[in-house]
């Protein structure tokens, strides 16, 4: 169950690495000031970005206490 729990991790690690993306595009995107549609139309591509990334968070989340658990 070793592995199920270091997979469970490296799949947590990497949606922690996509939230972290979310938010530095997001105060990339209010620095550039940019106009309302414009910001509008990134900021509604991030937030499909950032749900996708706290799934897999919280799969991976899901996997580590499987594991341990199972363990």
């Amino acid at each position: 169950m070793d592995g199920l729990i270091w997979t469970g991790a490296a799949v947590s690690l990497l949606g922690m690495a996509g939230l972290i993306y979310c938010i530095v595009s997001a105060a990339r995107a209010k620095r550039a000031g940019l106009d309302d549609d414009a910001m509008r139309a990134r900021l509604k591509k991030l937030v499909a970005l950032n749900m996708a990334a706290l799934l897999v968070s919280a799969l991976g989340l899901m996997l580590v206490i499987v594991g341990i658990m199972l363990g």
